[in-house]
């Protein structure tokens, strides 16, 4: 007789016929349910004793025996007198449920689910349904309050709960969001504390047509967070409500289905998970891998790449291996395009592991390597006055251009790129290093820093007032970036975009301000502090500027690390001139980075308006060799006009000849 198990919900047994097998007390079924937990593997008797009495009484091994033997009379009724039992077996110092794997409903169950991850839509609609079909409450629904079995009900309601949305998931791929909604609004008032069940939600309202349904249910999920839990929606709810709002294409149902891109990840994936031991060095190397392609998603796949790298670097190190430590250090070779650090305090880290590494390195071996190491200096060096960065990257150039190594040259040249702000008026050779890296990225394949190199030139090109060329270079980025789904470069073009509008003067305030505000709002989830910080008010502080507007006056104002350059110019827009002179008296040299002269000309200004001499000869020694670019224009985000203009007025006040 073949038995079936039943635990998804109280625990039961069936016969071939599907006939119920009477289980006894209590106590029987729980040696039933303490066994299938233990998987085929033996349950000492003390250990079932111990489960099933809080004080156990004298005979309680005597008694454990007692209901093993009625389960076994229960489960096979035809075995003969005394003859070897074959379902329930006696085994060293306990017993063992040796049920195959189809006979147990849980490990069915739990099967069907893994398997969801690996085929099409409708296969895994119609095995969810019927595997939530098998139950019948709470697994082992009578024993809810027992020790032992607390571990695997928590276990499988969570496999339930994910099994429902995934079933959402088929459902939202084949097009039938209407038949999701009503399973997903009683799992989302069950289980209100699941985010991705209120995505999924608000994702097949607004599929129905209900799109006003859908940004309310993003609100509810957004209110209990916060009010529940004191945290703020995760980057899926996020991206989902801005997608809505913008009515993004991705969200049609026709884009939904994963196809045979998405199944094939996912065997992939499977079988490198089985194949490749957990600690296996090459796991961390092709975890930054992983990690690299992660970044240029952008939003939360960039906060989480660069979370996860400091934990694969110091992985690395504990193991006690430089040159796998080099490796996993120098795989990140993720273009950086904006020269203010996102996490300075990370930066600093990374920098110091690479160091270490470099320092026990074997002399005059593993080159490459040693190149991936001062590119990454470079790179995490950016916007310092650390001298150890320009040096890194001269190094990295030279051992790359020996080596003839395209992939290497490219990640170099970025760090070059990052180490040309020692001084104003350099756009022209970041445009040189912007052009090596087109050419050579694009002879080689390398499209991420193919679109970099046309971002550097856009930069380059903006600061020296080529407007058209650098249209062109921000089509071609834009091209690549649709063509190659990197939604990164989106956030840059808009920004050009917004520059553009303000750099030809022609539109009204208002309508720039609207353009900067809209790019701005593309930084939310972008995963860019070092970019999003202040940007926004300094950009509309420079287009007010340029228009023979007063500063913003309002003091709530977050200028984030541009504060000390904004607030002279706030204090004169307030009348309050003595102020202003003192604060531009605590005004530092700005960063060597890409809004150098932009900082310099707001000193300027300020410094003109409360007649600072030092700081206007200052100001015009370090703005002279830019005197032929517009002012911070070679960010790609705002322009405070000619320079040349800037130096007029500063040689006007100082009484100079123009």
């Amino acid at each position: 007789m073949r038995v079936v198990f039943g635990v998804l919900g109280p625990v039961a047994a069936w016969d071939d016929a599907g006939g119920a097998i009477a289980l006894k007390g209590p106590r029987h079924r729980a040696v039933l349910a303490r066994l299938i937990i233990a998987r085929r593997r033996v349950v000492p008797v003390t250990r079932l004793v111990e489960d099933l009495w809080a004080d156990p009484p004298p005979d309680a091994v005597g008694a454990v025996r007692t209901f093993v033997s009625a389960l076994r009379r229960a489960l096979e009724p035809e075995r003969p007198p005394r003859a070897t039992a074959r379902l329930l077996v006696t085994e060293g110092p306990g017993y063992a449920l040796r049920a195959e794997p189809d006979t147990v409903d849980a490990w069915r169950f739990e099967r069907a689910v893994t398997a969801a991850a690996t085929l099409p839509p409708e296969d895994v609609l119609a095995r969810l349904e019927e595997a939530l079909g098998w139950w019948r409450g709470p697994a082992y629904a009578e024993f809810a309050d027992e020790a032992w079995a607390r571990t695997e009900r928590s276990r499988l309601a969570e496999l339930r709960l994910r099994a429902v949305e995934l079933r959402a998931e088929a459902r939202l791929a084949l097009g039938l969001a209407a038949e999701a909604v009503p399973d997903l609004d009683a799992h989302v008032t069950e289980h209100p504390w699941r985010e991705d069940a209120w995505r999924l939600l608000a994702l097949a309202l607004y599929r129905t047509g209900r799109q006003g349904d859908a940004l309310a249910v993003l609100r509810r999920a957004r209110t209990l967070l916060v009010e529940q839990l004191g945290v703020d929606p995760g980057p899926g709810l996020r991206r989902l409500e801005a997608d809505i709002l913008d009515h993004a294409p991705h969200l049609d149902p026709a884009a939904a289905p994963a196809g045979a891109a998405g199944r094939v990840w996912a065997q992939a994936a499977a079988a490198y998970d089985s194949a490749v031991p957990s600690g296996a060095r090459a796991r961390l190397e092709s975890t930054v891998s992983l990690l690299r392609n992660l970044a240029v998603t952008g939003g939360g796949g960039l906060e989480a790449a660069r979370r996860h790298r400091v934990a694969a670097i110091t992985a690395a190190q504990e193991m006690g291996d430089a040159q796998l430590t080099a490796r996993v250090i120098g795989a990140y070779d993720v273009p950086a395009i904006w020269t203010r650090s996102d996490d300075p305090e990370q930066a600093a880290q990374i920098v110091a592991a690479a160091e270490r590494t470099l320092s026990v390195l074997p002399p005059g071996a593993h080159e490459a390597a040693r190149a991936r190491l001062l590119a990454t200096i470079a790179l995490e060096s950016r916007g310092t006055r650390s001298e150890r960065g320009p040096q890194a990257a001269r190094q990295a150039e030279e051992i790359a251009r020996r080596l003839d190594d395209p992939a290497l040259l490219v990640f170099a040249l970025n760090g070059v790129f990052m180490q040309t702000f020692q001084r104003a008026g350099l756009a022209p050779r970041r445009d040189e290093i912007g052009a090596e890296l087109v050419a050579l990225s694009a002879r080689h394949g390398l499209v991420t820093f193919e679109v970099l190199g046309h971002l550097i030139r856009l930069q380059a090109r903006s600061a020296l007032a080529d407007f058209p060329a650098a249209d062109g270079h921000a089509a071609a980025a834009d091209l690549l970036s649709e063509r190659h789904e990197l939604p990164l470069v989106g956030v840059f073009a808009q920004w050009y975009r917004a520059l553009r509008l303000a750099a030809a003067g022609q539109a009204p305030v208002a309508e720039v301000e609207a353009a900067y505000r809209d790019a701005a709002a593309r930084l939310d989830d972008a995963g860019m502090p070092g970019l999003r910080c202040g940007a926004l008010p300094l950009a509309l502080l420079c287009l007010r500027l340029r228009h023979a507007l007063p500063a913003p006056a309002d003091e709530r104002t977050d200028w984030g690390p541009y504060e000390p350059w904004a607030r002279p110019l706030v204090l004169l827009a307030q009348d309050r001139r003595d102020e202003a002179a003192a604060a531009l008296r605590q005004v530092p040299d700005p960063p060597r980075d890409l809004l150098f002269e932009a900082l310099w000309c707001l000193a300027a200004r300020a410094a003109v308006a409360v007649g600072d001499r030092e700081t206007m000869e200052r100001a015009h020694s370090e703005l002279l060799p830019a005197a032929a670019e517009l002012a911070g224009a070679g960010s790609g985000l705002l322009t405070l006009g000619p320079v040349s203009e800037h130096l007029d007025d500063l040689a006007a006040a100082l009484r100079r000849p123009r």
